[in-house]
């Protein structure tokens, strides 16, 4: 059982939900990523929801950017919106954050796996303390980092 589904629009999403994965597994949390398209294959986006018992999703696509509003329209789960750029694309940035009344989605950078799956970290260590410690040494570490110009 995955702590985190990410969901991708198309293939040419993987690379931004490998960025996610990777993060994810740095803090020891499992994922799994599912190709589906809210456009193309709709119910196979629903059956991934019905079938997972991920405690947050993360759901990136580019174009139209639909899949966040699908996935949090469809789970009372977070969910956790990526707008993938390919090129840069103001569609993608602005239908996942603008997002209707009662459908609420989680909007982070364009192209921001890494930040996306920071953001599941930080939800899930509401509830796991070990979790919320390597956290704590994360930004330690992250804040020694000497700033880049």
């Amino acid at each position: 059982m995955p702590d985190v589904d990410i969901l991708i629009g198309s293939k040419s999403d993987l690379p931004v939900a490998a960025k996610a994965s990777e993060t994810l597994t740095r803090f020891g949390l499992t994922s799994q990523t599912h190709v589906a398209s809210a456009h193309r294959n709709p119910e196979r986006v629903v059956r991934i929801l019905k079938e997972s018992d991920a405690s947050v999703f993360i759901a990136m696509a580019g174009m139209s950017a639909a899949l966040p509003g699908v996935v949090a329209a469809q789970t009372l789960k977070p969910v956790i919106g990526v707008p993938v750029s390919g090129k840069i694309n103001l569609d993608a940035v602005l239908s996942v954050s603008q997002m209707p009344k009662g459908i609420p989605v989680a909007s982070v950078a364009l192209d921001g796996g890494e930040n996306a799956a920071l953001l599941a970290v930080e939800i899930l260590a509401l509830s796991r303390s070990a979790l919320a410690e390597k956290l704590k040494e994360y930004r330690a570490e992250w804040n020694r980092e000497p700033e880049t110009p």
